[in-house]
């Protein structure tokens, strides 16, 4: 059989289309894993389009490809994703080494240039080392229209994955060892609306509880306007949802919200997570934010700091604007502000949330939780608990050596879930011994 490979970068939902993809070409091919070396027939890069960091490294990912193929340790090579959706026109002229190039919305066309019938049933290869979660894509495209986000004319518009295909899928990873499902989509509050005329995240999450096998839910990129308060609901008297809501703010003054096209205002945003934390004790936030946006003063940068110190999210990343082509913002406003501001700005930002995450580190010292195992280094169990989310958020680290008993392997805690205290912490990650 000929050998295929595919490289994925960008977010988690890229890596979902991979695996439907893989899953659809797997019977013609051997399946090379991403990252190991030697030569293969069939080279597919799947891009990110989002900011300029991604595009970069996106381009160089195509560049590294087209010179093994140079050099005969590739031959075809066909790049698709977002880059590609985004640059049509341009890409073919500046890399003539690509074979074909296919946008983030052409699967089926990609799936004929492999020489493969698109099959009536879809599924998942799932990539990379065995994990006990996946990542289930609930829609996609976006109909908000926020002023520096490509992702509408990227993706499209907004299409919800209809509720049986995603229980159908859920079963299918829960017989594969799959523990936690973490929902995700361009926008997952809006789910349901195109195909049922109501928001349906909460009626999804019931559903998905029921899958046996299934013990975690997470829930990553809420919206903040118009959300479904039901989904608190379901996270407050659902033991399988976890306390955990991943929720971009992108900021808190109003003028800034306002030129950004989010929907709501500064007052709105405290008093939702006034709820969501009224709603569901203990529940762990995580935000991201955006400084040096066209027009942010140093009023609205303090406004911002003071939220931040105020809100206390126990998780938040932050980054600085960046100027992209065709959106609104790009059309409309001017990117003045220096990046050394920015980067000021950043890094002032993120000091105050070391000390919010230490702080809150700290204080579940001498707890009990639940955690999964994620996988082993060195003399350590990698686990989390239902406030950590893989790959974003810390980790919860455990002795090995304790729980070695008659041979047993590292290798079989993975999938496992365990009860820890917890005894020690730092801003990032935490210790912890079974009990």
């Amino acid at each position: 059989m000929p050998k295929l490979q595919v490289i994925t970068l960008g977010c988690s939902k890229n890596t979902v289309d991979t695996e439907h993809l893989l899953y659809q070409v797997q019977d013609r091919y051997e399946l090379v894993p991403e990252g190991e070396g030697g030569p293969v027939d069939v080279l597919l890069i799947n891009t990110c389009g989002f900011i300029g960091d991604a595009k970069e490294e996106s381009v160089n990912t195509i560049l590294e490809a087209a010179k093994r193929k140079t050099e005969g340790q590739v031959g075809r090579l066909l790049v698709f994703g977002c880059l590609s959706q985004r640059y049509p026109q341009e890409l073919p002229g500046l890399i003539p080494e690509v074979d074909g190039w296919f946008g983030a919305r052409e699967q089926e066309p990609l799936i004929r240039a492999l020489g493969c019938e698109p099959k009536p049933v879809e599924g998942r290869y799932l990539t990379g080392p065995a994990k006990p979660y996946a990542y289930l894509k609930i829609s996609e495209g976006c109909d908000r229209r926020c002023s520096y986000c490509a992702i509408p004319f990227i993706r499209g518009a907004h299409r919800s994955v209809p509720m049986e295909k995603l229980v159908q899928e859920a079963r299918s990873l829960a017989q594969r060892g799959v523990k936690e499902l973490i929902i995700i989509a361009q926008d997952t509050t809006y789910y349901g609306l195109d195909l049922y005329g109501k928001r349906c995240l909460a009626q999804l999450l019931q559903r998905l509880s029921e899958v046996e096998g299934i013990e975690w839910l997470r829930i990553h990129y809420s919206y903040p306007a118009s959300f479904p308060e039901d989904v608190l609901d379901q996270m407050a008297s659902n033991p399988k949802v976890c306390r955990y809501m991943d929720i971009p703010l992108q900021h808190v003054a109003d003028e800034v919200l306002q030129k950004m096209h989010r929907g709501v205002d500064g007052a709105w945003t405290r008093e939702l997570i006034r709820r969501m934390r009224e709603k569901v004790p203990g529940v762990a936030l995580r935000t991201t934010l955006i400084v040096g946006h066209p027009g942010e003063t140093e009023a609205h940068f303090r406004e911002l700091v003071d939220f931040v110190k105020e809100a206390r999210f126990q998780r938040m990343g932050a980054f600085t604007y960046s100027e992209e082509e065709g959106t609104y913002g790009e059309q409309h406003f001017k990117d003045s502000i220096r990046p050394s501001v920015k980067q000021k700005r950043l890094q002032e930002l993120m000091e105050v949330q070391r000390g919010i995450s230490l702080a809150y580190n700290k204080s579940r010292l001498g707890t009990v939780e639940r955690v999964l195992v994620d996988g082993f280094s060195d003399d350590m169990l990698i686990c989390r608990s239902e406030f950590e989310s893989p790959e974003v958020d810390g980790e919860i680290l455990v002795p090995i050596q304790a729980l070695i008993r008659g041979g047993r392997s590292p290798q079989s805690f993975v999938g496992e879930f365990l009860t820890v205290r917890i005894t020690g912490a730092d801003e990032y990650d935490l210790q912890a011994e079974v009990i």
